[in-house]
């Protein structure tokens, strides 16, 4: 039997790209069909999360057009980890499998083909890892390789130049539907679910047409999520860092005490004054990052819905 396919693409002010894209993905889906890798009734699932602009009527046009096309429109904006949770947990009982790309065709569709051979043989998770970052700028190549070397050291467990795009079995759903987290991030989790994996590489494409929805802001802030949410590292290096702070004043006094008994004191307060800037931002550094741990086990107590469905379109 051809496999169930649902693709799930979030879409946030998307109306420039959305045509080009769903033509594309149509021309796709109908070609695994008529070959029998996927069977008929496999579907395209856009996610719209909270747009302001017309994505929403216009996936509402293409269900109504076309069943190949199937939309989940969310009460309101949720981000882009949110809006792609809800796309696969909505489908996750109407489907063999899924495969999760954005929505600006800069992941390359050509890639199910092979996302499909490795679910054949056995995978229920295939990461998509790009190939290059030559369309990158060379700020966000650096950042890019310096954050994945970075959560390599604070022993978080993340797939080198994975986004989003993923192909997940629905045993492997099923097991992403038991993470329970508010302050989310799918690139940490998925690897935690531990089925049998395999990674395809492809080159990524610049942005087809509108805005990059991922700006620098909002890149620092889903890299701080990675690292909150995954790791306790950085609060035990600021106890090191305590530490030895501790241990450098300890040796400072113990210089004094014996400068004043042999007379080879020097004056003090030179090195006195950067040493307590030192201290100061070292104590506030250390406060603020205990207290985004705090705020964050404190958004996971209250343990509010992560997203609504307002609406889902399909057969």
């Amino acid at each position: 039997m051809a496999t169930k396919l649902y693709l799930v693409i979030p879409c946030y002010n998307e109306e420039a790209v959305l045509p080009e894209t769903t033509r594309r993905l149509r021309e796709k889906m109908r070609t695994l069909m008529e070959a029998g890798r996927i069977s008929f009734d496999s579907r395209v699932c856009l996610v719209d999360d909270g747009s302001r602009d017309k994505t929403w009527p216009m996936i509402a046009t293409l269900h109504r057009e076309e069943p190949l096309f199937a939309g989940v429109k969310l009460s309101r904006n949720r981000g882009h980890q949110n809006a792609l949770l809800a796309g696969l947990m909505t489908v996750k009982d109407r489907c063999d499998c899924t495969i999760s790309m954005d929505a600006d065709l800069q992941d390359d569709i050509e890639v199910i083909d092979r996302f499909l051979d490795a679910y054949e043989a056995g995978c229920d998770i295939v990461y998509g890892v790009r190939s290059s970052r030559e369309t990158d700028t060379e700020f966000k190549r650096s950042t890019a390789q310096g954050y994945y070397k970075l959560m390599a050291m604070l022993g978080v467990e993340i797939v080198y130049n994975h986004a989003d795009c993923r192909l997940m079995s629905r045993r492997a759903l099923e097991a992403l539907a038991e993470y329970k987290e508010v302050n989310l991030f799918l690139r940490g989790i998925v690897p935690l679910i531990g089925y049998k994996t395999a990674t395809v590489e492809y080159a990524r494409a610049e942005r087809f047409a509108g805005e990059s929805k991922y700006p620098l802001k909002k890149m620092l802030a889903l890299a701080f999520e990675g690292i909150t949410s995954f790791s306790i590292r950085p609060i035990r290096l600021l106890l090191a860092a305590g530490i030895l702070m501790a241990g450098l004043a300890a040796c400072f006094f113990l210089w004094a005490a014996l400068g004043r008994l042999f007379g080879f004191f020097a004056p003090a307060w030179p090195p006195i004054v950067p040493s307590i800037f030192l201290v100061g931002g070292i104590q506030l550094a250390a406060i603020g990052l205990v207290g985004e741990y705090v705020g964050r086990t404190y958004l996971e107590v209250k343990h509010r819905p992560r997203y609504f469905v307002e609406t889902f379109l399909d057969d």
